[in-house]
């Protein structure tokens, strides 16, 4: 049995402003997202796309006003947005200069990256977390040999790859047990609530 041959696409239509609107809306209810980041979104759906006029050479709907109004509205919270991100990429094991650089990615300013900046006490139970999932350090299933430096090379460098900075990896690959990393946490912890 032979099948009907395929109907070709339609062109998707070309966006006016209030299409426009209700596609940036869709995406603020699906995805968490930055200001910057649903800029690009809008962009891009206008270069796919195209919008209303085009061909006359009518300006295309304005992406700017349009995410000013979703963030005034509240829809989008760039530090809401921010803290959210950098805390699941701490959990996860990954380093502040990681966590920076994602947020950079994202589109959030300096000054906010710097002011959700993890501690050190943050950096260093990402790096212990890092570790764990990983199974580096004194979380491997076989602890490395005095003489393997291979090894010892390659879990450094997945650490430093995760954003960790070199001596907390160091510290972490040096470690004897799960619980000296602990102590180590806890000493950063203790000596934040000290400065605070």
């Amino acid at each position: 049995m032979q099948r009907p041959p395929r109907q070709p696409r339609r062109p998707p239509r070309p966006l006016d402003a209030a299409r426009l609107e209700e596609l940036a809306l869709a995406y603020v209810a699906r995805f968490a997202t930055s200001a910057a980041r649903l800029a690009a979104y809008c962009g891009r759906k206008l270069r796919e796309r195209g919008h209303v006029g085009q061909d006359q050479g009518a300006p295309p709907p304005d992406v700017a006003a349009l995410v000013a109004r979703f963030v005034a509205s509240g829809f989008v919270d760039d530090e809401g947005y921010a803290r959210a991100r950098a805390g699941g990429l701490l959990r996860r094991g990954y380093g502040a200069r990681r966590v920076s650089d994602a947020l950079r990615a994202d589109g959030i300013a300096e000054p906010l990256r710097e002011e959700i900046a993890p501690g050190e006490a943050g950096r260093r139970e990402a790096a212990a977390a890092y570790a764990r999932r990983r199974r580096l350090g004194p979380f491997a299933r076989a602890p490395l040999g005095a003489t393997d430096r291979g090894g010892y090379q390659k879990q450094l460098a997945a650490l430093l790859r995760a954003g960790h900075d070199s001596a907390h990896a160091r510290h972490v690959l040096a470690a004897a047990s799960p619980g000296e990393l602990e102590d180590w946490i806890a000493e950063a912890r203790e000596e934040e609530d000290r400065t605070a």
